[in-house]
């Protein structure tokens, strides 16, 4: 007797609709793969200028002005062989007004203005850019800067090192190390620094090789005047300037552990850069 409601469907076409029907995961034969499923594209991270190497510099300055403390402290023979190489730049044939301009660069008077200029500039560009944490690279060479005087004074006391003889207005005590010294070397390694900076320098440009080089002849002609002037001994300004590579190697760490992350959106994807990135 035939059916009223016709032929059903076939156990084939049953299992086929079903199976059709059932959802198939991404990446299953026959079910294509969204864009929104891949994976995201690595994010390029910024390279941190020169920071890494100053950190085995800055290990290398402390061993290096332990070694000098030493040497000043207990009357050691590089302290006789400093003095007497000393005497013979103070009477050396560099011109007497050259040398006292290059040893003012080492007052506080001139290295600061230049530090704050430096840092102003830098946290404009870093602003404008949208860089991530952009104060903090300005705050750090500022507050390296103020770390200086909280180090030499306490030196200087406990070594109460006379000055060379020919100094005006006779010798006192308290020359171990050079104040002048590492005021100019951390000053100027600091604005080298914030200029160095990705944000700071035009695009396409790498300013850090040139900038190290050009305050490395700065402090030499600053330790050069300091002794030709006879204002202090060689070793002095040769262990401001250990001081001041540690003091930066601190300073560099920091801007590259923390200034130098890209921005994280909530969703942990990079930010948008702003329209000023582009400018």
């Amino acid at each position: 007797m035939p059916s009223r409601t016709g032929p059903g469907p076939s156990a084939p076409g049953i299992l086929t609709d079903r199976t059709a029907a059932r959802p198939r995961p991404p990446g299953a034969r026959g079910a294509p793969v969204s864009a929104a499923a891949s994976e995201p594209p690595p994010v390029p991270r910024r390279p941190t200028f020169f920071f890494r190497p100053l950190l085995w510099v800055g290990v290398l300055c402390a061993a290096l002005f332990a070694f000098l403390t030493w040497q000043v402290a207990f009357d050691g023979p590089l302290r006789a062989l400093d003095e007497r190489f000393g005497r013979a730049v103070a009477h050396s044939p560099v011109p007497d007004a050259l040398a006292e301009f290059f040893a003012d660069l080492g007052n506080t008077v001139v290295a600061l203005p230049v530090l704050a200029l430096a840092a102003l500039y830098a946290a404009w560009r870093g602003r404008r850019a949208a860089a991530a944490r952009w104060w903090l690279p300005p705050l750090a060479s500022l507050v390296t800067m103020a770390v200086v005087p909280a180090l030499v004074v306490p030196v200087k006391t406990w070594l109460a090192r006379p000055g060379p003889p020919e100094m005006a207005g006779g010798a006192h005590a308290g020359f171990f190390p050079s104040g002048h010294g590492a005021t100019a070397a951390v000053a100027y390694g600091a604005v080298a620094l914030l200029l160095a900076a990705p944000w700071a320098a035009r695009p396409g440009r790498t300013h850090g090789p040139a900038l190290a080089a050009a305050v490395g002849l700065l402090d030499l002609a600053v330790g050069i005047g300091l002794v030709r002037r006879a204002y202090h001994w060689p070793l002095d300004v040769l262990a401001s300037w250990c001081l001041a590579g540690v003091l930066l190697a601190v300073c560099a760490a920091v801007c590259g552990r923390w200034a130098d992350r890209p921005h994280s959106g909530r969703d942990g994807q990079p930010a948008a850069p702003s329209s000023s990135d582009a400018m």
